[in-house]
């Protein structure tokens, strides 16, 4: 017989078995020895109170030997390398990726371009990038086999629970060689130096498949019939054939140039932008596990997520990184940019967070109307121009201890910092945009008033963080996933404005994928 039952346990006893299984025999009064296999399958951790706690569900083999303790029935893909049904898939972040392997499963052979490199040549350019400054266009931490989220951070968490099946995606994950974590822990994880290898196998059972991949590809117009997308045409001259899905990310800003000068319609969408704030870990540890020793020998780095309301626009954290470092996340020449990322062990001294403010396009200005439906993207070119020119024009990127930038004044000098660029005092406070600077200051005060400590001058705010998602949104038709005018156009993930991580845009490029099988 196979049981689930639910524990409340301390920190150690959850992190050993042998102590789970007497505390699950001990509460619901069942007899060692009728406890033949044990698996923890959900696990939280609860630090709302001064003891903190951690939640399990687990599953318990009661009298009998279990036939198999796997969570899940591995996915099966077939050989479409024969298959008359073709599709091209733009972009080879996780909502292309998961697009390809979604299609494979319909019997619809994909064609993934991407404009970047694999994921192992990526990671040769993106260690450039810090050490000699030099960003490479096609090949940084935004474009590349992977996409963003290969190489800044690669957590799975998401709210976006109406979107599709979460768990479905955390098994495709499980199945191409992340962790088994990811299938039990509340907010899984898999690191940035684990999920190239994922990504890899998924690239390798494609092709295995029958797919095509084609790197360093990158496409520059739609090839247009009657109002109707019919395949792409690339930077090299050669043509793709097929309907399309657009998986391009959030900074493919050419992408966007694109369908603009074809007349494909397009949107502006409001976006967030702000800086990273960067914490000692430990200090982080002491506030939110309620301990002055922080978190101990059986708690993992301790995250955070703050949000509030200020001036009518949401201030809050985003991108959490617990245990990692902040990295120059520009994607081409003359723009500043940070993001965040974890090793799986997220055993950095730091913990960074973006932390941004909600702007609309009525926040703008009218000084960007002339830009038309790209308006909130230059918006966005404009303030990664700025950030890059108050650096010198070099990556060494500017920053201002919290406590300072909140209460306006200069930093004289700044603590050790996970970014290798590096940084330099600068007023960030006068420097970024008001409806931003001012909004952000209003939110720290807040965020500090309920977590002591945490407004602080140990922390430090590096700018600027303005990727957090599309500046633009390309409508598409909610039932039949094309565009709302060219039918054969799929717009997929971040890229397009309906997803906002790994997993929703995952989850986007897989009903993308369906939509698409079922129209053929």
């Amino acid at each position: 017989m196979t049981e689930d039952f639910q524990l409340r346990t301390d920190p150690r006893t959850a992190a050993d078995m042998p102590r789970v299984m007497h505390a699950l025999a001990a509460q619901y009064d069942v007899a060692p020895e009728r406890i033949k296999a044990l698996r923890i399958i959900k696990r939280s951790i609860d630090a709302r109170q001064r003891n903190v706690m951690v939640n399990l569900t687990v599953r318990c083999w009661l009298d009998e030997e279990p036939a198999t303790i796997a969570l899940y029935e591995p996915i099966s893909y077939g050989d479409v390398s024969s298959s008359e049904r073709k599709a091209v898939v733009v972009g080879a972040g996780p909502g292309g990726l998961f697009a390809a392997l979604r299609l494979i499963e319909a019997g619809v052979k994909p064609v993934l371009i991407e404009r970047g490199k694999n994921v192992d040549e990526r990671r040769l350019d993106i260690a450039k990038i810090s050490r000699e400054g030099t960003v490479y266009p096609d090949s940084n931490y935004c474009f590349g086999e992977g996409g963003a989220g290969a190489y800044s951070d690669g957590k799975l968490y998401t709210r976006s629970k109406k979107r599709g099946s979460v768990d479905r995606i955390l098994q495709i994950f499980n199945q191409f060689g992340a962790s088994d974590d990811i299938l039990i822990d509340a907010h899984p994880h898999i690191g940035s130096d684990k999920l190239p290898g994922v990504i890899r196998n998924m690239r390798n059972r494609i092709l295995e498949s029958g797919g095509e991949v084609h790197f360093s590809t990158t496409v520059t117009s739609l090839k247009l019939k009657e109002g109707e997308v019919v395949g792409v045409v690339c930077a090299d001259g050669r043509e793709f054939d097929g309907p399309v899905i657009l998986a391009t990310g959030h900074s493919a800003r050419d992408v966007y140039r694109m369908l603009d000068a074809q007349s494909v319609c397009i949107e502006p969408k409001g976006i967030a932008v702000g800086v990273r704030l960067e914490h000692p870990q430990q200090l982080i540890d002491r506030i939110q596990y309620h301990s002055p020793q922080g978190r101990g020998e059986y708690l993992p780095a301790a995250e955070y997520s703050f949000v509030t309301q200020v001036d009518g626009r949401g201030v809050y954290s985003f991108c959490m990184c617990p245990g990692g470092i902040v990295v120059p996340a520009a994607s081409g020449a003359g723009q500043l940019v940070v993001n965040g990322m974890s090793p799986s062990n997220r055993g950095s001294r730091w913990a960074n967070s973006g932390m941004v403010v909600e702007v609309r396009v009525e926040d703008i200005g009218k000084k960007y109307d002339k830009f038309g439906n790209l308006r909130m993207m230059a918006f966005q070119e404009d303030l990664e121009r700025l950030c890059y020119e108050q650096s010198g024009c070099t990556l060494n990127a500017g920053a201002q201890r919290m406590l300072d930038f909140v209460e306006g004044r200069a930093s004289e000098s700044l603590p050790r910092t996970s970014y290798a660029p590096g940084i330099h005092p600068s007023r960030l406070d006068l420097w970024l945009p008001p409806f931003v600077g001012k909004r952000l200051q209003k939110g720290f005060r807040k965020f500090g008033s309920f977590a002591r400590g945490f407004l602080t001058n140990e922390a430090i705010l590096i700018g600027v963080e303005s990727r957090t998602s599309s500046p633009v949104r390309i409508p598409r038709d909610a039932a039949t996933m094309q565009h709302v005018s060219v039918k054969g156009l799929y717009p997929c993930g971040e890229g397009a404005g309906y997803a906002g991580g790994i997993v929703s845009a995952a989850i986007d490029g897989e009903k993308c994928a369906v939509a698409l099988a079922e129209s053929l």
